[in-house]
């Protein structure tokens, strides 16, 4: 194949996927009360001519809060530059973002909730003062100087928001928590991929698309790349409803979104401790996972759905649990 082709055709495929991502509030699926009061909160300080006040977003991944913060950007018409806490290791390395920010600029500071505790301090006046202080020298040479900071607005996200410390929190004017979509919002998401990608897809693939995405947009729009795998190698690239429901069950994605990794996770509780309740450190030992992945990735929809209870004495599967992995249901040892 022609490499210049090649390259032009992994360009338009680099284009596509950045159109994924709506640019505005009228493109913006899902999250209904937190898009209203956040334009609200827009509309309202383009009309004083002011900064936004600065604003935390919190929620499971995948479910918009990076895209949220662009579309915040893209309202007020100003730039957003884009970070994460746990590449901030230095308090020079945060004077060095802030002191580039332009009046009314976005900086979006991913997993905010991991920054050092050192940074965390000297964010405080930037975001309460818009002032900097930066100390100069070492040992007995060294000074503070104060830089002075155009207004801006952080826009801080976090899939942890117990792990965010007091301080910090209080210092948001604007806190939202992004819950998981609803079937017909993730199914408009699905068809706007599909028009974007120019594939021809049946609605009922889009509807058994949109049940096993596990309420994140992120997730259908990963899926539906997969399955169009499928359709281009075994149906012409048209994606029928038989061509999703092979795809999705080669891919071991059941019906209401359940992976291979959320299946073990509750068969360990139930073959290993009698359905729990067992603390997350042993399920993670268990079956090789991270104890962090396990809480921020899988629990939060398996405790949405209902098949996983948190206790005071560790996990627990529910009745619903054991019934939807067509086990017998003993009861716990809570």
């Amino acid at each position: 194949m022609d490499k210049r082709v090649l390259s032009n055709n992994l360009l338009v495929d680099d284009e596509i996927e950045a159109t994924l991502r709506p640019q505005r509030f009228a493109e913006f699926i899902g999250q209904p009360n937190v898009k209203e009061m956040i334009q609200v909160a827009v509309e309202a300080a383009k009309k004083r001519n002011e900064t936004l006040d600065h604003v935390l977003l919190y929620g499971p991944p995948g479910l918009g809060k990076t895209t949220l913060a662009q579309v915040i950007a893209n309202e007020m018409g100003v730039a957003m530059k884009t970070c994460s806490g746990p590449t901030i290791e230095r308090t020079g390395d945060l004077a060095a973002i802030v002191t580039s920010l332009e009046p009314g600029d976005v900086l979006f500071i991913d997993e905010i909730h991991r920054l050092p505790k050192i940074v965390e301090e000297i964010l405080y006046s930037s975001m309460e003062d818009f002032v900097i202080d930066i100390v100069v020298g070492k040992d007995a040479g060294a000074k503070s100087i104060r830089v002075d900071l155009p207004p801006f607005t952080l826009i801080g996200a976090t899939t942890r928001f117990g792990d965010l410390t007091g301080p910090l929190r209080d210092r948001f004017g604007i806190v939202h928590k992004l819950d998981f979509y609803d079937i017909p919002d993730l199914e408009i998401i699905c068809r706007r991929t599909a028009k974007i990608y120019d594939c021809t897809i049946d609605e009922q693939a889009i509807v058994e698309l949109a049940k096993r995405s596990r309420g994140t947009p992120r997730i259908v729009n990963r899926l539906f790349r997969r399955v169009r795998d499928f359709a281009d190698v075994l149906n012409d690239g048209v994606i029928t409803h038989a061509v999703t429901r092979t795809a999705l069950d080669k891919l071991k994605i059941d019906e209401t979104g359940l992976d291979r990794k959320d299946r073990e996770y509750l068969f360990a509780i139930i073959d290993k401790y009698h359905g729990g309740p067992v603390g997350l450190e042993t399920i993670a030992t268990s079956i090789s996972e991270d104890p962090t992945t396990l809480e921020d990735v899988y629990e939060p929809y398996l405790i949405q759905m209902g098949f996983v209870s948190r206790t005071p004495r560790g996990r627990v599967v529910t009745e619903k649990g054991y019934q939807h992995l067509k086990k017998g249901y003993q009861g716990s040892l809570f």
